[in-house]
């Protein structure tokens, strides 16, 4: 009985870890596909974590806060966008001054609105839905009890079908592939790098407030690494929604399992054990490489 009870509880753990590696890796294949690197993931999970709770704070509305946390993330990227597509500036570094900002600004709004440097107040999370049929299946309440689940399983459908299934998603991806081609045939390559880096920052943002809500505080460094474990994901999953979701299960099956290892007090030095996603990372991104190809314009800014 007590292996069934831990298979259920891995589950769901893992799905809920999983939630923010999702969001930000679905939004980084967004940004990639129309040919910019968003190695800024990292703080824009942590700015949508902190717009969150600090719209949380002072609405009472949970609702408001997750909100908050997409309009955050869409505004990060939006620096990341113009210093990358308008002023065509490495990507890389923009991305890493990115995430530098956010460590920055997020402490030290932190310190003006709570008097903390290391966590915020609690906060209110969002309702839980209750479906009577459902609710008897433990697994599947899990997923649709909480609005941010569903929603989630929604976006990852939505952002299959659109990349791969309407002319927007052709758009984008022929300026991640060949913008010069895209730029003769009347596609403005810029409109559409813009659009692609905004939503992986709206995804980001609310991979974000996923974070901080489901914890009810925001704490300093939250994001942990995880915009960075979702380029992995991303990476590993071949640049495509589905295959995103499926890395982003994977290393959130990882940290689930580094979770129970402690819980159970498993002989085996607490620090080794907190390694297991990030060697999991390593392993990933080196048996990927050579395998995943990158879209041919990836990094590579774009001279009309």
């Amino acid at each position: 009985m007590w292996q069934a009870i831990l298979s259920l509880v891995m589950i769901t753990q893992t799905i809920r870890i999983s939630i923010p590696y999702i969001l930000a890796s679905i939004g980084g294949t967004f940004s990639e596909r129309g040919g910019v690197i968003n190695i800024g993931l990292e703080g824009i999970i942590l700015n949508g974590a902190f717009c969150a709770v600090l719209a949380t704070w002072y609405t009472g509305n949970a609702w408001a806060g997750v909100l908050a946390a997409v309009i955050g993330g869409i505004l990060t990227a939006l620096i990341h966008a113009v210093v990358s597509i308008r002023y065509k500036a490495d990507q890389i570094i923009s991305g890493v001054a990115i995430n530098l900002f956010a460590v920055g600004i997020t402490k030290f709004i932190l310190k003006l609105v709570f008097h903390s440097s290391s966590n915020s107040e609690r906060v209110a999370g969002l309702p839980f839905w209750k479906i009577p049929l459902i609710s008897r299946i433990p697994i599947i309440d899990a997923i649709f009890s909480n609005p941010l689940i569903l929603l989630t399983l929604i976006i990852v459908v939505i952002s299959h079908i659109m990349i791969f299934r309407t002319p927007f998603g052709l758009r984008l991806r022929s300026c991640g592939e060949h913008p010069q081609a895209a730029d003769t045939l009347g596609v403005k390559v810029d409109h559409m790098r813009y659009a692609g880096v905004l939503i992986s920052g709206a995804l980001a943002g609310l991979g974000g407030a996923w974070l901080s809500l489901d914890q009810h505080q925001f704490t300093d460094g939250m994001s942990g690494g995880r915009g960075f474990i979702a380029l992995a994901a991303m990476i590993f999953g071949k640049w495509t929604p589905l295959g995103a979701t499926g890395a982003s299960l994977l290393f959130g099956f990882a940290e689930a399992l580094q979770i129970q290892l402690q819980s159970a007090g498993v002989k085996i030095p607490t620090q080794f054990i907190q390694m297991i996603p990030y060697l999991l990372t390593i392993v990933v991104l080196t048996s990927a490489i050579g395998r995943a190809v990158p879209p041919a314009a990836d990094g590579k800014p774009y001279e009309k």
